[in-house]
């Protein structure tokens, strides 16, 4: 199963955590996830990928 969400670094110890499906930089408890800090980013989106995989799982998919 693919990640849907992935790291992109915008600056030095600057990171976006993004859906690789739209580009679009993903959104978590109604904030965006831009030019946060990489122990944050790594730690985003394994939980973003663990709730997807689980989503898609009870899905079906």
């Amino acid at each position: 199963m693919a990640n849907r969400y992935a790291l992109r670094m915008d600056h030095p110890d600057s990171w976006t955590v993004f859906d690789v499906f739209t580009g679009q930089p993903a959104e978590s408890d109604h904030k965006i996830m831009v030019g946060i800090n990489a122990g944050q980013a790594y730690e985003m989106v394994s939980r973003l990928n663990d709730q997807d995989a689980k989503r898609r799982e009870e899905a079906g998919r």
